[in-house]
């Protein structure tokens, strides 16, 4: 036994309907129909190659390292970007220690 949809049926506009709500459409200034250079530049969003935050050009690595607490707590307790922070630090030893 089928069931029945409980949902009303779609009942299209008449041509008299229809004719007004495009009417209505034309007239509203914020809402204009797109001409067809608009509509010939549009692209599909998955098309777009710029998706999330843009590529580094100096690229990190995810690594996993232990640190003391002591360490880990200074750099926090120093705010927001203390990743950044610390990796500014050790890039200035490895500057200072290259032969």
């Amino acid at each position: 036994m089928s069931k029945t949809s409980k949902r009303p049926a779609i009942v299209p506009p008449t041509a008299e309907e229809d004719a007004a709500i495009i009417a209505a459409a034309l007239a509203d200034p914020d809402a204009q129909p797109l001409t067809d250079e608009q509509l010939k530049a549009m692209v599909p969003m998955h098309s777009l190659k710029a998706k999330g935050r843009p590529k580094s050009s100096s690229k990190k690595l995810l690594v996993s390292v232990r640190y003391s607490p002591e360490v880990v707590s200074f750099f926090k307790a120093t705010g927001e970007g203390w990743q950044s922070r610390m990796d500014h630090v050790l890039q200035d030893y490895v500057v200072r220690h290259s032969l």
